[in-house]
């Protein structure tokens, strides 16, 4: 069964920022899709068997800070 994790990222402003954040995230194992809202700062992660851990650093990997 798929789950859903939402992460607020309040430093991201720009579509570089998007893809940055999106692609660091898909490379996470299990992780199935990934949505960015710029307006909102939020992110929402959908897939199987997600690790919190793993994908809060994919975040920061990115350069940014999981709220």
């Amino acid at each position: 069964m798929p789950e859903t994790i939402t992460y607020s990222v309040p430093g991201m402003t720009c579509d570089h920022c998007k893809n940055a954040v999106n692609g660091e995230l898909r490379s996470v194992a299990g992780v199935e899709t990934v949505e960015v809202d710029l307006d909102t700062k939020l992110v929402t992660v959908s897939g199987e068997n997600l690790d919190d851990r793993a994908l809060r650093a994919a975040i920061e990997e990115a350069g940014y800070e999981a709220a």
